[in-house]
């Protein structure tokens, strides 16, 4: 997004301070009121540790807020619709973040079923858990929504068996909307929810590589997204807070509704970060990442940080060199080959990676997890993930510089010709019309004889070019000088 405020602004909780930018991009929101203190690049929570361009905002504490701007979606075109959720940052919840309104209008035509995904596989994490128990009308409010806009035909909403209090609290929700919607608990296997896993437990359908599930008739989004895109639509809310669960080695682990942009150090005090905490994950002690510093901002893709210690996390033994024991194959989701995948990535082997379905695997850790030689398998994926990333935007780069080089050469030679024909063409309507033969007039004797005479010139001038004075008579020579003379002689006298 690109900033709409500068250092010294005075904002609302709801104010857009940030414009999407592109089609994959969002509005972002003053999440509470206050002064803009700067604009200006900061750490971001990402694996990387790269800094990004970032608004500072100082509350004042009075919550000042904008006027909500709810929309009557049912009666409002669906570009409308698609216009408001993208207006109010409606963004997937569920760790990808991708825009709502992109998801929905991508969607080609009318489609089977609608996928509500409640899973939460991952250990600690519990906000979409506690989201389910204590707002589950809006979950089902905001699923009818998306069914509605898709459409959809079928509705059915996936929850891990180990949530038995959701799976009531979303069946009673659903039952009290009037029906229509399919609460199933799942088994309890982790990655359960992944969005392919997912699918195929609910539905029986095993999206191919290479496809998206809409092309089968299916589309899923996270049970808080559903929640997000009610609150938008109805209330008139923009995402300016999340649920994040603090977790690990804290006096008391909760689930926090936190406003965007809140110091994730923040949240530690407020859960009684304990001593002998070695680091923190934001994510899950699977597919988390360790968190640069405790100072970066919480994101709307921040559902959980994790304080570690040497009793929830101890280090991992160093690793060893792979035995092709398989586990990882036996373990994989996605029933890819990691340890192949492994030796391309390390000997960096990028296009046999991308041949064994590179971009199939989920990262969910679950091959690094039962490798017996310690072997952290996703990091070298996503290693060479980021890597063909890299390449391909290079090599669009330079396709891009090479067609603008080709185009550019192709102008200059195009008005290189235009201007040679202009050239020729003015050379030629500048020519005297004295090098042309004059027409001899009809019935004027004297023009029709200084036409031939001309003419005679001109051919004896020719003959006597080609030929090689040495080998011409000199009666022949003289000949030719008399018969000039008396051509000039005869063009005297009519001039």
């Amino acid at each position: 997004a690109r900033p709409v405020v500068q250092a010294g602004d005075t904002v609302r909780a709801g104010q857009v301070i940030g414009e999407a930018q592109g089609r994959i991009s969002v509005a972002v929101h003053a999440p509470c009121s206050g002064t803009v203190r700067g604009v200006a690049p900061a750490l971001m929570p990402h694996p990387s540790g790269l800094s990004d361009l970032c608004i500072e905002l100082e509350p004042d504490g009075r919550e000042q807020a904008v006027e909500p701007r709810p929309l009557a979606w049912r009666e409002a075109p669906r570009d409308a619709v698609f216009a408001h959720l993208r207006a109010m940052g409606i963004a997937g919840l569920g760790g990808a973040v991708f825009p709502t309104y992109a998801k929905l209008s991508g969607a080609p035509g009318e489609l089977a079923t609608l996928v509500i995904n409640g899973a939460e596989c991952e250990p600690f994490i519990t906000c979409d858990d506690r989201l389910m128990r204590e707002r589950a009308g809006e979950v089902i409010a905001g699923a009818l929504i998306l069914a509605e806009l898709l459409p959809a035909r079928r509705v059915v909403v996936g929850i891990e068996d180990n949530k038995p209090e959701a799976v009531q609290a979303m069946r009673v929700a659903a039952q009290a909307a009037g029906g229509g919607i399919e609460v199933i608990a799942v088994p309890t296997i982790y990655p359960g929810g992944g969005a392919k896993q997912l699918i195929r437990v609910l539905t029986g359908i095993e999206v191919p590589s290479g496809q998206r599930s809409t092309e089968l008739g299916v589309q899923c989004f996270n049970v808080a997204t559903a929640s997000s895109v009610w609150r938008a639509l109805v209330r008139g809310e923009p995402l300016t807070h999340r649920i994040v669960t603090i977790a690990g080695n804290v006096r008391e682990p909760r689930n926090y509704e936190t406003p965007l942009g809140s110091p994730v150090s923040h949240l530690l005090a407020l859960a009684g970060e304990l001593p002998g905490t070695t680091g923190h994950i934001m994510g899950g002690p699977m597919m988390g990442f360790d968190l640069p510093q405790r100072d970066v901002p919480v994101v709307k893709a921040s559902n959980c940080v994790i304080a570690k210690s040497a009793r929830l996390f101890p280090a991992s033994p160093p690793a060893m060199p792979c035995i092709r024991c398989t586990r990882c194959v036996v373990a994989c989701p996605a029933e890819l080959s990691p340890h192949e995948l492994y030796w391309f990535a390390k000997s960096r082997n990028f296009g046999k990676a991308q041949e064994y379905a590179l971009f199939d695997c989920i990262e969910c850790g679950a091959c690094a997890y039962v490798c017996p030689s310690h072997i952290p398998l996703v990091t070298y994926f996503r290693f060479a993930k980021s890597e063909i990333w890299a390449r391909e935007r290079e090599k669009n780069a330079a396709d891009e510089a090479r067609i603008r080089h080709e185009a550019r050469s192709a102008r200059l030679e195009r008005e290189k010709i235009e201007r040679a024909e202009k050239l020729a063409a003015k050379t030629a309507s500048a020519a005297p019309a004295a090098e042309e033969p004059a027409a001899p007039a009809d019935g004027d004797p004297a023009h029709a004889a200084i036409a031939r005479a001309r003419a005679e010139k001109t051919r004896i001038e020719q003959d006597a070019t080609a030929l090689d004075p040495a080998s011409v008579p000199p009666e022949a020579l003289e000949a030719q000088r008399a018969r000039l003379r008396e051509l000039a002689e005869q063009k005297h006298e009519h001039d």
